[in-house]
């Protein structure tokens, strides 16, 4: 029986490892972007920054001490160059798709932190196992941008699991959705018709203003924005402008909105602000051929009529007026159901009256009427005395 050598009986020493094996190590030395580690084998381990974490900037002496330790899988026993070359991050991913299958088949609720904004969507990373959330299942409405979500810590749930095919699919939308349903059935338990609330400006169109009423949006038309005219909702309301609303309307899950308070009506008073025979001012808003609307207040128009512009014939309103314009009138006729009230400048004017002939016999002087008369009888009566002779 031979005797073995001391190599032979080093080398026995040591553990047999395999491919895929997974060990435990000690760290004995740390670079920024390697790892070395005493496995129990005749050659360390190294573990290279690529194969501890997913982060390429990291400098591994910030994250990993020498004595500490770490358990690995091997990737290679022999990597040409007489090392096993390990990986920590391969074997964290193979636990954490344990964690996200585990998570898939409950309809757990996860957290993480967003690692990667790609073209179709987000990335985040689950115990070193890469989950993607499409862009679609991103938010419960379209987002065009998502850089905002970079860094953010967000929640989700597993909406497919197939790491075979390496797809991991992660769904944020249908929590926002279900989060949404929840603020909309208790905001509707509690408001009604006729009720003011607080809300945020969340959109601005040409026809409207959407407000967020806290999980419910409601739509403020532009015909309601105020009881005079809007003619730019844009011009108004800015996004994230806080306002309070009247609420006019509820059909469903749809709410409309007013910021026409009863209160505010400028023909509640009408028939003392507006009495027929008032004399008011107000300023010319636009002008049609018939006559020119004129702005009493904010909500109340009235009608000049082209005839009851000026005594003197007037062909149309923009000959003598101009939209802008300060006017003076008297109200001729106010009807309130109908919220029509018509205007006269006309009336106001002075008339200009032509004397009548006993009034100026009256005013012409005695003296001079019999002056007249025997200055035109004296020939006459000088022709009667030679006819006589």
């Amino acid at each position: 029986m031979s005797e073995l050598t001391f190599e032979q009986m080093l080398e026995d020493s040591f553990k047999t490892i395999r491919n895929g094996e997974v060990v435990d190590g000690t760290v004995i030395d740390v670079k920024p972007e390697e790892i070395v580690l005493n496995i129990g084998y005749k050659a360390d381990g190294i573990l290279a920054r690529n194969e501890y974490t997913n982060d390429v900037n990291v400098d591994l002496t910030t994250v990993v001490s020498v004595g500490d330790k770490l358990t690995v899988k091997v990737l290679k026993v022999n990597d040409g160059e007489g090392q096993v070359q390990l990986t920590y991050k391969r074997l964290a991913a193979e636990k954490g798709n344990e964690r996200l299958k585990e998570a898939f088949e409950n309809k757990e609720v996860l957290k993480a932190q967003v690692a990667q904004i790609l073209g179709g969507g987000l990335s985040v990373v689950v115990e070193e196992a890469r989950v993607f959330i499409p862009a679609s299942l991103v938010s419960d409405v379209y987002e065009k941008d998502l850089s905002k979500y970079a860094g953010q810590e967000i929640e989700f749930v597993i909406s497919e699991f197939n790491p075979k095919r390496n797809r991991v699919i992660g769904d944020r939308r249908q929590l926002l959705v279900a989060a949404k349903a929840e603020l909309q059935k208790a905001l509707f338990e509690k408001i009604h018709v006729g009720d003011t609330v607080t809300g945020s400006v969340k959109n601005v169109t040409d026809f409207g203003a959407f407000i967020d009423l806290g999980g419910v949006d409601g739509l403020l038309h532009i015909s309601e924005m105020s009881w005079g005219r809007v003619e730019n909702p844009k011009k108004v309301f800015k996004v994230g402008q806080e306002i309070q609303v009247l609420i006019k309307d509820i059909n469903e899950t749809k709410v409309a909105l007013s910021l026409k308070f009863p209160e505010t009506n400028p023909w509640a008073n009408a028939a003392t602000d507006y009495a027929v025979g008032t004399e008011v001012t107000g300023k010319v808003a636009r002008m049609t051929e018939f006559g020119a609307f004129v702005e009493l207040a904010p909500g109340v128009d009235a009608l000049l009529h082209v005839s009851q512009i000026s005594r003197a014939h007037v062909e149309k309103p923009s000959d003598v007026l101009a939209v802008g314009q300060e006017i003076t009138a008297k109200v001729v006729e106010l009807n309130e159901a109908d919220k029509k009230i018509s205007l006269s400048m006309k009336i106001l004017e002075p008339v200009a009256e032509e004397a009548p002939v006993e009034e100026i016999a009256e005013e012409t002087p005695v003296e001079e009427v019999a002056t007249e008369e025997v200055a035109v009888e004296e020939p006459v009566a000088e022709a009667t005395e030679e006819t006589a002779e």
